[in-house]
């Protein structure tokens, strides 16, 4: 369900927007989004699995408020990470 150090490394490297840049927002939705798309696959068999759900539902939120703040702070990040990640809205 979580993600590897691999992984994350890779997810690091294509979305920071400066060498050794881990905490961006950028760099945080995509490790948000991973996480989720993980746990996503996780429900599709583990269909009564409410403890992890809670945990979906509070990583949605905090990717929500993050993509949040980058669409006021920047408007074509904001629409350029939403374009990279496939995410809806």
């Amino acid at each position: 369900m979580s993600i590897t150090a691999v992984r994350k490394q890779e997810l690091i490297k294509d979305f920071a927007t400066k060498e050794g840049d881990t905490g961006s927002p950028e760099v945080q939705v995509a490790i948000l989004t991973e996480r989720i798309r993980n746990l996503t696959e996780h429900f599709k068999t583990h269909k009564k699995d409410n403890h992890s759900r809670r945990g979906l539902l509070m990583l949605v939120s905090s990717r929500r408020s993050l993509l949040d703040y980058l669409k006021k702070k920047d408007q074509k990040r904001y629409e350029g990470l939403i374009q990279r990640l496939d995410i809806r809205k």
